[in-house]
């Protein structure tokens, strides 16, 4: 049983993906609750969509990609923010023109290259096997900064989640610590590209969160619940990935949804099937009315 857990750490390359993925995994899962309290599942999609052509645009060149990625990250969070600032444009219409289009554009660029279909599977779906030593060093430090700016900035990211009109009344101002917010989330997203991929980054960022939404109210534990969810699922992921040849994106993302319905059906309060069975317990005789007698059949 030792030998069958420890064994995956022995090869550098599974090191390497464990230390990445629990990076990862723990600053999506900070970030993340802020995402889900204010509503903001589909800008995290867009955003890991829009920040495509960056990524295609350093792999051409041949730098590395999560530089070019965060470049775009920047942009595209301060397009957003000009272009929703108009009267006629909705925040929602910005991202999604945005989001339709850089992702459009990134295919574009990377169809030009020979190894299209390759490039754009491992682009989209992760390949968190190939995480070299500089990767995990520029994702913790990129990491690092997101956590920083969250820890810093709680009090006003906190009030802005909960009820912006408090906060603007309390001096907040709103279109500033909405870029920052952009900004700090699109690094989230960047570093998270190489392990689970541009298509199931969503997943890292929104379900830990809502996993620990359904088992706490107070913030403070919510944050610390859903970073060990994030982490415990990439592990878990990746475990699957290695003993049963599951893509490692797709293995991280299922442990993640596996613990979620787990939650969903027996969390102590809000459980689906606890419910039931609370309420079956209080009620053991729901066909009775309320003289005691036996409702009769309609």
């Amino acid at each position: 049983m030792i030998s069958w857990f420890t064994e995956p750490w022995t090869h550098m390359f599974m090191l390497h993906a464990f230390l990445a993925i629990i990076l990862v995994g723990l600053i999506c899962g900070v970030i993340g609750v802020f995402v889900i309290l204010r509503g903001l599942a589909f800008l995290g999609d867009a955003l890991a969509h829009a920040i495509f052509p960056g990524v295609v645009i350093a792999f051409i060149l041949g730098g590395n990609y999560l530089i070019g990625a965060l470049v775009a990250a920047v942009l595209v969070s301060f397009a957003i923010g000009l272009i929703s600032q108009g009267q006629r444009l909705s925040n929602d219409t910005a991202i999604g023109v945005i989001f339709a289009g850089g992702f459009a554009l990134g295919v574009a660029l990377l169809s030009t290259q020979q190894s299209y279909a390759r490039d754009l599977n491992s682009f989209l779906f992760g390949s968190i096997l190939s995480v070299r030593r500089n990767d995990l060093l520029l994702t913790a430090a990129v990491g690092l900064v997101v956590l920083l700016v969250v820890f810093w900035y709680r009090r006003e990211f906190t009030s802005i989640a909960f009820d912006r009109s408090y906060a603007q009344s309390a001096g907040i101002n709103l279109w500033a610590f909405d870029q920052l917010f952009l900004v700090a989330l699109a690094m989230a997203i960047v570093i998270s590209l190489q392990t689970v991929g541009n298509v199931l980054v969503l997943a890292m960022l929104v379900t830990p969160a809502a996993t620990a939404r359904m088992l706490t109210d107070r913030l403070r534990v919510m944050v610390v619940l859903s970073a060990a969810i994030g982490v415990a699922s990439g592990v878990c992921g990746l475990y699957l990935s290695y003993y049963r040849g599951v893509p490692s994106g797709a293995g991280v993302v299922l442990a993640a949804t596996g613990v979620f319905l787990v939650v969903f059906l027996f969390a102590p309060a809000t459980g689906a099937i606890t419910a039931r069975v609370r309420r079956r317990l209080h009620h053991p005789h729901p066909e009775r009315d309320q003289f005691g007698d036996e409702a009769s059949p309609a």
